[in-house]
């Protein structure tokens, strides 16, 4: 009985002990894991990073020289590697970054400028020298959105919190179908898109429209972005029968002007006592050195200044067609010079006759000046038949989506 009685005391003391063991036992410790930050192709925790932007009076040699890199490699990389990085051409704003030793010395291994937002330039300090460009991975991601306009195009982008780009995007496109000079409260539009993202996190904005819909004074248009030309990569924008968007002439010479004075052959104006006196031009207001812009293809035919007209440029188009620019600040083109369709031939002024910034856009058809909004002007290259089923399996899916987006 005893030795019963002892050996319960004995298992009773050692349930004691185990219990008292595990009350007292260390907490084990789980080492914090360390997240390991990249960029650039480096493993930045390898290093002391200091970022910065090129600031006025800054060279590359003085930023190395201050961080304590030889004269000799400055100057190996400022002749050798010329072609890959001129150190001449850094620019005031431009962000950089040092990755330095972590030791006492705190010295510049890597220097890597920001050329923009993707494409960057690395210097490798470090035991062989090296130089080279690279870039940031960039990803695209499809977006939507829709507006009805209030006041103008960009306000109502800004509303949205839509990019500016958009705007200017949007007004090339329907260039030729929407005055965008008379917007009207309660027009509207909607837009496929893709945004550009660097390293998937950091937008980097618009990249380009897929489809878009503008309703103009109750009138709907699609538009569908399609590369009809594989060979030199063009791509234009087409509506829901495959009809070309694009007309041979833009709507206005000025983007986002206003019509200051139409054409009028009964005009009579008091200050020279209500007699008749014809305007055979369309007046487009804006600000001093806003862009001309050619309404279309052609060669200059006329580039001087005379009289009431002040510096003015003439393009005749074909055989049918002429245009002219008056009062421009100064000229961007010479007579033969060949102008495409939107490129900058001279800038807004008041040269001449004149009593405010504008230019007076005349047309002439036949040899005789018209009224370019009367006229029924000609379409650009229509979509080729035998292309007409593989656009029609692109567009479909896009006006789904587009008809499917609910006005914010």
């Amino acid at each position: 009985m005893k030795k019963l009685l002892f050996a319960c005391l004995s298992t009773l003391l050692l349930l004691a002990c185990d219990t008292n063991k595990d009350d007292f036992a260390e907490e084990e410790i789980i080492p914090e894991e360390i997240v390991l930050l990249k960029e650039y192709g480096y493993t930045l925790n390898d290093y002391l990073v200091v970022r910065d932007t090129i600031q006025n009076g800054d060279t590359f040699g003085a930023i190395l020289d201050q961080n304590g890199v030889s004269n000799q490699k400055i100057i190996e990389v400022a002749t050798k590697f010329r072609d890959s990085f001129d150190v001449r051409r850094i620019v005031v704003g431009k962000p950089y970054v040092l990755l330095k030793s972590k030791d006492s010395l705190e010295k510049a291994q890597v220097f890597i400028y920001e050329k923009n937002k993707v494409d960057f330039a690395v210097v490798d300090l470090r035991d062989s020298l090296s130089v080279f460009n690279s870039s940031k991975n960039v990803s695209y991601i499809e977006k939507e959105a829709s507006g009805i306009i209030s006041s103008s195009l960009s306000e109502t982008m800004a509303e949205n919190n839509l990019s500016p780009y958009m705007t200017d995007r949007l007004a090339n496109i329907y260039a030729w179908t929407v005055n965008f000079f008379h917007l009207q409260a309660g027009d509207r539009f909607k837009v496929v898109y893709t945004e550009k993202y660097i390293n998937d996190t950091i937008p980097a904005g618009l990249k380009d429209i897929k489809a878009a819909y503008f309703e103009h004074r109750g009138k709907p248009i699609y538009a569908f972005g399609y590369e009809s030309d594989s060979i030199n990569r063009v791509i234009d924008f087409y509506d829901d029968e495959a009809n070309n968007l694009r007309r041979a002439f833009l709507k206005a010479p000025v983007k986002f002007s206003r019509i200051s004075s139409r054409y009028n052959l009964k005009r009579r104006i008091k200050y020279y006592g209500y007699k008749l006196r014809p305007h055979k031009g369309t007046d487009f207001a804006a600000p001093i050195g806003t862009p001309i812009l050619a309404t279309a293809d052609g060669v200059v035919s006329k580039s001087e200044r005379r009289g009431g007209n002040g510096n003015y440029v003439k393009i005749r188009h074909n055989a049918t067609y002429e245009t002219q620019y008056l009062h421009m600040r100064s000229r961007n083109v010479k007579v033969g010079d060949y102008v495409a369709q939107g490129d900058v031939i001279g800038w807004i002024g008041m040269t001449g006759n004149t009593g405010g910034p504008h230019v007076c856009y005349r047309f002439w058809k036949n040899g005789e000046q018209v009224d370019p909004f009367q006229q029924d002007l000609p379409l650009s290259t229509p979509l080729p038949e035998e292309y007409h089923d593989k656009y029609f399996a692109h567009m479909i899916p896009l006006k789904d989506k587009l008809d499917c987006i609910i006005y914010k």
